[in-house]
């Protein structure tokens, strides 16, 4: 039997990332990986949907935005295949990267499906059905998500997908039904009309980006619509069938029914947790209502010894909150001080087009929680970054306490304002107000002048409005 400190079950970004900083800090560690090394988020998630994005926004400009900038094609041609083929290079790449550095840091990588048997074992069965037991005195489970399903509609990964299909397909449908208005439906959506296809957008609730501040969720239904995309929030899907050579998509709204015809549908209505299978029930491992694994801040379950992290746990389901985990459940077990993570201000980001960019409180939630609240707004139009660009819409949206300056939560919109996040993070996390961050020299012509004016604005004493 192989004997180790910590076994990490799934090497997805919580669980690499907890096997190489378990091993940093002297503990022998093995991991043990069911599929793929980077899990989802290297392999068919967040790095291969973002080279597909770059491709759409060079398609977007050449499609619809030559005459901006002064060119323009008698017969352009689009390969979306060689796009596919790019983002398949760039996820290649970052998992022989993942691989380089299991091997570097000595950490054993196991493939196959892992199952807690109690007594401090994981049983590791390969695809060919043969079984290796591996002790540790600790076991991290960080075996991730996979997409949710309609009840009732069967995916059958050809006209009816899950964003695992919808990534890996080398073509583009003419036209294409998407439910679910959240970051998964909205970055698709982006790929997609970029390369011509119609969409239309389906979203229970009453706006699209449902989770955002809402003059966030109004700008982008304005930028959306203004692409050609038909917006239907406060629509329940009631029903997806086989229609020909498409599918017929049944929904009901505040006006009644109605049917939509397309050539494919894409279920993006959220992810469950990869619990079942995994031993927690025979270990005695507590799990929430929906599914989660429930764990303290230290990343540690009720089981002494087992630990949780990433998307089984529900608290965000984004792959830096998974390393940031790993991170804290390692640290736990070699004894050291831990940071514990508030994840209301953990940074967000939507990479469709315009971005999305967020954290901490919403204007309507730092006011139901009793705050005197003090809001710095600064659109992308007076900047002058942004207008070279040709990307002047948009706006940074600073929320703040009005007696203290103390910074509450940022909303922005508009291009590449995922980069502007992490200056005004880091200022709320170590206390600086917005009159800090307005007395920061910024550089110009940059888009973090935005972040400055907005600042300044919460501040009352900006120079350009």
């Amino acid at each position: 039997m192989n004997e180790f400190d910590v076994v990490v079950i799934g090497a997805g970004p919580g669980g690499y990332v907890a096997a190489i900083k378990a091993a940093q800090l002297g503990l022998n560690t093995a991991i043990i990986e069911k599929k793929w090394l980077g899990g989802v988020c290297l392999n068919v998630g967040c790095i291969p949907s973002k080279s597909l994005l770059k491709n759409a926004e060079v398609a977007h400009i050449l499609r619809e935005r030559g005459r901006d900038f002064g060119f323009s094609f008698d017969n352009l041609r689009l390969d979306y295949s060689a796009a596919l083929k790019r983002s398949r290079q760039v996820s290649d790449r970052l998992v022989k990267g993942v691989g380089f550095l299991m091997k570097k840091n000595n950490i054993p990588v196991f493939s196959g499906s892992a199952k807690l048997a109690g007594g401090e074992t994981v049983v590791v069965t390969a695809e060919d059905g043969s079984e290796q037991h591996l002790k540790a005195k600790n076991i991290i489970l960080a075996t991730g998500s996979s997409a949710s399903g309609v009840p009732g509609i069967n995916i059958d990964g050809q006209k009816i997908l899950t964003y695992h299909e919808a990534i890996l397909q080398d073509t583009v449908p003419s036209s294409a039904v998407i439910i679910g208005g959240g970051a998964l439906g909205l970055e698709f959506a982006t790929v997609w009309s970029s390369y011509g296809a119609k969409i239309t957008l389906v979203e229970m609730l009453p706006r699209i980006a449902p989770l955002e501040d809402e003059e966030i969720s109004q700008e982008l239904a304005r930028a959306f619509s203004k692409r050609g995309m038909d917006l239907l929030a406060g629509h329940r899907v009631m029903s997806i069938s086989a229609e020909g050579e498409g599918v017929r998509v049944i929904v009901s709204g505040p006006e009644g029914e109605k049917a939509i015809l397309a050539d494919q549908a894409l279920v993006a209505i959220g992810f469950k947790p990869n619990t079942t299978g995994i031993g927690l029930e025979e270990v005695g491992v507590r799990v929430s209502a929906r599914g989660y694994v429930e764990v303290d801040e230290r990343m540690a379950t009720n089981v002494p010894g087992i630990w949780a992290i990433g998307d089984i746990t529900g608290k965000l389901l984004l792959a830096h909150v998974a390393s940031a985990q790993g991170i804290v459940a390692a640290e736990a077990i070699a004894g050291q001080k831990t940071h514990p993570i508030d994840y209301t201000m953990v940074p967000r980001a939507t990479y469709s087009h315009p971005q999305i960019a967020s954290f901490g409180l919403t204007e309507a939630q730092a006011m139901e929680k009793g705050f005197q609240v003090k809001v710095g707004k600064f659109p992308l139009q007076a900047n002058g970054k942004a207008l070279g660009m040709g990307e002047s819409s948009g706006f940074c949206k600073l929320v703040t306490e009005e007696n203290t300056g103390k910074i509450l939560g940022a909303h922005m919109i508009g291009v590449e304002v995922s980069e502007l996040l992490p200056e005004l993070t880091l200022a709320q996390q170590t206390g600086l107000t917005a009159e800090d961050v307005a007395a920061n020299i910024h550089a110009h012509p940059t888009l973090s002048e935005v972040v400055m004016e907005a600042s300044h604005i919460a501040t009352g004493l900006s120079t350009q409005i």
